[in-house]
């Protein structure tokens, strides 16, 4: 009776273990397949490091077709890349990640022409693009051109000194050169002084200049006046109008034409005209922030820190807060014009004004209080709204220059982009900015600090070790 009895709670013990095991099985496949299929994780850094962007996230999930993303590299250094591509598959089911070693696998890795360990191959199906490096920055720059297909061309107008493309140091545009060939644009130099006669061949007029009949190339998908210190000609400012009236689009840097210490700026007459007539006029004065926000980034009031954006659509994703810093910015007066439609694009606020004189004493009882208007877009109408000319007017050149362009603690790099996006009708082609890692190490006064760690840790292991002791006493 007594063995049967031990028999019968062994099988009820075994069963119930069973179906414990049972359960905690079910419980962690059940567990591993919403882990696979609902990837989340919580990104704590302050800065949100090690989270895609919002623009990222965008893009990814409005994938129409399946993507594969091919990481080329050292085995050993897979699980790196799969720390930043897992994340782009996580986001949507069309986004397929494979890893090949190209030692390995020599012949997979010249089918896809890559030279480089390291790169990342995007694959739509129709269309292949290599990012160079693995960051999200390059990535999404090589999905977007994979997906939208064909690259855009920034033209830069140079001969009348406009900021150089290739100069590096703190005024030149390197920056925005190297930010626009990250995202899906090519950037060349348009000289327009360098014109043809209207009639080759022609016999020229004597006592007379023979005409010039200046074009913007067909390529041009945004065309630039960035900062010009010298006048453009009527010829030039005519195949300007023409471009945009004709459906093109158009970024104009407008630098004050103030004296800021020993540099006497230049008005452009024929240009701040057609401006005008597109219903924006260009003030000969310099904005000045006096709400002290430029000083937390060791700034004076001659530069103006944008904190509050409108509805348009280069800013209308900025939240609330995020910085912009436009410098030595003249102020712009939008008046309306019945085939432009013009919006402000970003402005000061109340606490600023406006001077027409930048060399004597600051007071801000003799300028114009703000609101004030830094920076406008507008469209120009034509019978076909496919073809309607675009055109974004920024009081200031400085802004976009490698000295804020490269600045991590502002979003003039965003700004740049979304307004070439903008021109160039590509609204979701969008910048990503790469995160920076915030340094938030801790540096204690060195000689102090280890003296008294060197007294504490051992006393707490001593003291641990007594309390220990003496409970089993």
């Amino acid at each position: 009776m007594k063995t049967g009895w031990i028999k019968t709670r062994q099988t009820k013990y075994s069963a119930y273990i069973t179906v414990y095991l049972l359960v905690i099985l079910a419980v962690l496949g059940v567990a591993n397949f919403l882990a696979n299929r609902y990837d989340k994780s919580y990104d704590s850094t302050a800065n949100k490091q090690f989270s895609l962007s919002d623009q990222t996230v965008k893009a990814v999930k409005e994938l129409k077709k399946d993507v594969t993303l091919t990481y080329f590299g050292e085995t050993t250094a897979f699980p790196q890349a799969r720390d930043l591509l897992g994340r782009y598959a996580s986001l949507s089911p069309k986004v397929k990640v494979d890893y090949i070693d190209p030692v390995k696998n020599p012949r997979l890795a010249r089918a896809d022409g890559v030279t480089q360990e390291g790169t990342i191959v995007v694959d739509t199906g129709a269309r292949k693009e290599d990012a160079k490096s693995l960051t999200e920055e390059d990535i999404t720059g090589a999905l977007v051109r994979a997906i939208k297909g064909g690259q855009r061309m920034a033209c830069f107008l140079t001969g009348s000194g406009e900021r150089s493309l290739d100069e590096t140091n703190g005024s030149g545009f390197s920056e925005l050169k190297d930010a626009l060939e990250h995202n899906n644009y090519k950037t060349k130099t348009v000289d327009l002084v360098q014109g043809t006669p209207a009639a080759p061949g022609a016999a020229p007029v004597i006592g007379k200049v023979a005409p010039v009949n200046l074009e913007i190339p067909k390529d041009c998908s945004v065309l630039v006046s960035g900062g010009p210190k010298l006048a453009y000609s009527e010829a030039e400012v005519d195949a300007i109008k023409n471009y945009v009236e004709g459906g093109g689009s158009a970024l104009f840097l407008m630098d004050t034409p103030l004296r800021i210490g020993s540099k006497q700026g230049s008005e452009n007459p024929e240009l701040t005209k057609l401006l005008q007539g597109w219903g924006v006029t260009m003030n000969k004065d310099l904005a000045l922030d006096t709400s002290g926000i430029g000083q937390i980034f060791g700034l004076g009031p001659e530069v103006v820190m944008v904190t509050n954006y409108d509805s348009q659509p280069i800013v209308r994703d900025f939240k609330r807060g995020v910085p912009t810093a436009i410098p030595l910015s003249r102020t712009l007066t939008i008046e309306g014009n019945t085939k432009v439609s013009d919006e402000k694009l970003i402005g000061t606020g109340d606490n600023s004004f406006a001077t027409d004189n930048a060399t004597g004493p600051i007071d801000p009882r003799k300028g114009v209080k703000g609101p004030l208007v830094l920076a406008a877009a507008g469209t120009y109408s034509r019978p076909s709204p496919a073809t309607a000319g675009r055109f974004v007017v920024y009081g200031s050149s400085l802004w976009a220059s490698n000295s804020f362009l490269g600045s991590p603690q502002i979003a003039n790099r965003d700004l740049a982009l979304n307004t070439f996006n903008w021109l160039s009708s590509d609204e979701d082609l969008i910048s990503i900015r790469p995160k920076e890692p915030q340094d938030r190490r801790l540096t204690p006064n060195a000689p102090r600090a280890a003296g008294w760690m060197a007294i504490l840790l051992p006393a707490t292991v001593v003291l641990w070790g007594l309390m220990v002791w003496w409970r089993r006493r």
